[in-house]
């Protein structure tokens, strides 16, 4: 949340006030920021006892550290102030438990008590955000609060409140309150309490609705058509890299899709964007903890261009994929691919086409505004002039970069796609240059981060004076190696080089210390616990791709599925076991996308192992009406 930059505004980090328990309250009007104090966006986040509390010095902040030293325990993470509204626990960070968090409503008999948060909608004065203040006296007809982002003005001498809002008892008890804002709205108040009388009623949302279901569209004689458009250079490439016009690979499954409620994509959108934050805060932890970074087995020599990628380019995130179990008995993530394109264009593209092509028109695609959302990507980031799209020669890499070559010319920006590192060659001033001469400066990848670390790796064990921090080798003439374009400081790599760290399976362990038992997280270890044992577990290599290596044991100790690969040497996490729900026959994973951080789509992979991999299909996924799951119609 921004405000308007006043007159009186004390400049940014100024102590306001202090409110009840001697709690600090600071100015953020961040015009005022010192470049040289915050040079860099994760310099905002505030620890306190190696607690994230939230951005200097936003109003949820101050809120959740508020609650912290004066009551011991915290509200999870949320992505907008309005959404603590919809929470119904808290953490008590001693006893690692929940405790009842309740919601009661602007005009509510139960009246706020001091320590309540006082919540604003999003809109207006609050712009997309909403607002979050902290009660503390409270008034038949006005109530006080203590808050951060809202004015930057001092506080009066002897004052322990920022504002005062007007109040009205009714005879009937209700308790309502004015807001200062015209364009803004108070949604109410949370209490932590036993007690929820008189509160906003918590939705009991039927399990059922969490259940994919298979359909089959009617057979209308048009599987032997042909349904995408080859005179575009992405789907000729995808049809060829498929042996024909298909989704999937198996010919019986050519009228199959499945269908999820609304009630689930809704939880869907939520959970992606809160998690993208969750990783974020953890990946942030994870390079101020030198220890821990060790874990991630990543080479010395690139940890300063890691950590220099994290301080410049934070907002630079295109592509990234969430991997989802969805069943009657939750929603779980199993990892964050942060340095990912897979599975883009069958989502965004060709599930609609396949739709379109055979009469389907239940529900909503699940895919159909991913295209839009990478163009705005596109259109935000500080890519310019021209971007190359490198790939290998691969079917697969090919269709996707061509995919994404469509995503940034909708954007505006020129492009040129690259096939191998053959044609590019150092030039005399140590640039890389294309086969027209021209300089790499943007460029868009298939190649994961982690195939660049083997070359590095191996260089590494061939040349023992390599210092610190890796730089390419520069050859006038020469073909560049892979690591001397990823690595390039005159290059910026879409994805930046710090998605490194949310990507490496150790950060799901780091997750769950930092927020235990959040109900989207699975429990995960660095060392194999004897309460994972007891109720099965997932061991995965902490940097693997395509489900390879990856080991499901159950809880009397037999491993139920196993993957090989190239990842065995890999030190190992542990992940407690959730399998994924089987419907019709497959095993079925739901992945949600992201476009700069933010939800933008969902797809389908399916497998008869219990483990997606490389080879795992996709198949169109639609989200219907909720009644078209449960069976209840109106």
């Amino acid at each position: 949340m921004t405000h308007i930059h006043l007159p009186d505004s004390a400049p940014f980090g100024t102590l306001l006030g202090y409110a009840p328990g001697g709690v600090a309250a600071y100015s953020s009007d961040y015009e005022t920021a010192s470049d040289s104090e915050y040079p860099k966006r994760s310099s905002y986040r505030h620890y306190l006892d190696g607690i994230y509390m939230g951005y200097k010095w936003q109003c949820v902040e101050f809120a959740r550290r508020w609650m912290y030293l004066n009551k011991g325990y915290i509200f999870d993470d949320v992505a907008m102030a309005y959404e603590i509204f919809n929470l119904r626990s808290v953490r008590d960070i001693a006893s690692n438990s929940r405790l009842p968090m309740f919601a009661f409503a602007n005009g509510s008999k139960r009246h706020p008590e001091p320590g309540s948060l006082l919540i604003w909608a999003e809109g207006g004065e609050f712009e997309e955000t909403g607002h979050v203040a902290v009660v503390t006296e409270v008034f038949a007809d006005k109530l006080r609060i203590a808050e951060q982002n809202e004015g930057h003005q001092i506080w009066p001498d002897g004052r322990s409140y920022s504002r005062e809002l007007i109040a009205t008892t009714t005879e009937e008890g209700e308790y309502w309150l004015q807001c200062s804002y015209n364009d803004a709205t108070i949604l109410g108040w949370m209490t932590q309490t036993d007690n929820d009388q008189h509160a906003e009623p918590t939705e009991i949302i039927d399990k059922q609705l969490f259940c994919l279901q298979s359909r089959r569209a009617k057979d209308r004689g048009r599987s032997t058509k042909s349904w995408l458009n080859v005179a575009n250079e992405d789907e000729a490439a995808y049809v060829k890299a498929m042996h024909g016009h298909k989704l999937t690979s198996v010919g019986e499954d050519q009228l199959r899709y499945y269908v999820l409620s609304e009630t689930a994509h809704e939880s869907l959108i939520r959970a992606t964007n809160e998690l993208h934050a969750l990783f974020m805060h953890a990946t942030d932890f994870v390079l101020e903890h030198p220890k821990l970074l060790e874990k991630f087995n990543l080479p010395a020599l690139l940890l300063p261009k890691i950590r220099q990628s994290w301080d410049n380019r934070l907002n630079e995130l295109i592509t990234s994929r969430f991997d989802f179990a969805l069943a009657d008995t939750g929603m779980k993530v199993y990892e964050y691919n942060c340095d990912s394109a897979s599975c883009y264009m069958e989502s965004a593209k060709i599930q609609g086409k396949w739709a379109r092509h055979y009469g389907v028109t239940e529900g909503q695609d699940s895919g159909k505004e991913l295209f839009a959302a990478l163009v705005k990507a596109w259109s935000k980031s500080n890519a310019r002039e021209l971007v190359h799209i490198l790939h290998d020669d691969d079917p697969e890499e090919r269709y996707h970069a061509l995919f994404i070559q469509e995503t940034l010319q909708a954007a505006g920006i020129k492009t040129r796609v690259i096939v191998g590192f053959d044609s590019l060659q150092w030039n005399e001033n140590g640039h890389i240059i294309d086969a027209q001469g021209k300089v790499l400066t943007w460029v868009w990848k298939t190649w994961s981060w982690e195939t660049a670390l083997d070359e590095i790796r191996c260089q590494i064990e061939a040349d023992a004076r390599l210092t610190e921090p890796f730089e390419p080798r520069f050859k006038q003439g020469k073909t560049p190696r892979l690591a001397d374009v990823l690595l390039n400081q005159h290059i910026m790599i879409f994805e930046p080089l710090w998605t490194l760290i949310p990507s490496n399976k150790a950060i799901l362990p780091v997750l769950w210390s930092l927020f235990p038992n959040h109900p989207l997280l699975l429990q995960t270890e660095f060392e194999l616990s004897t309460e994972l044992q007891a109720g099965g577990y997932v061991s995965k290599p902490i940097v693997g791709r395509c489900g390879a290596n990856i080991q499901l044991v159950n809880q009397d100790n037999d491993i139920i599925e196993q993957t090989c690969g190239k990842f065995t040497a890999q030190d190992q996490i542990y992940q407690a076991l959730f399998p994924l729900p089987r419907v019709d026959g497959y095993y079925v994973q739901v992945c949600t996308f992201t476009a700069a951080g933010k939800y933008a789509g969902s797809c389908l992979r399916v497998d008869p192992s219990m483990i997606i991999s490389k080879d795992s299909d996709c198949m169109a996924l639609r989200f219907v009406d909720d009644e078209q799951i449960t069976g209840q119609h109106n």
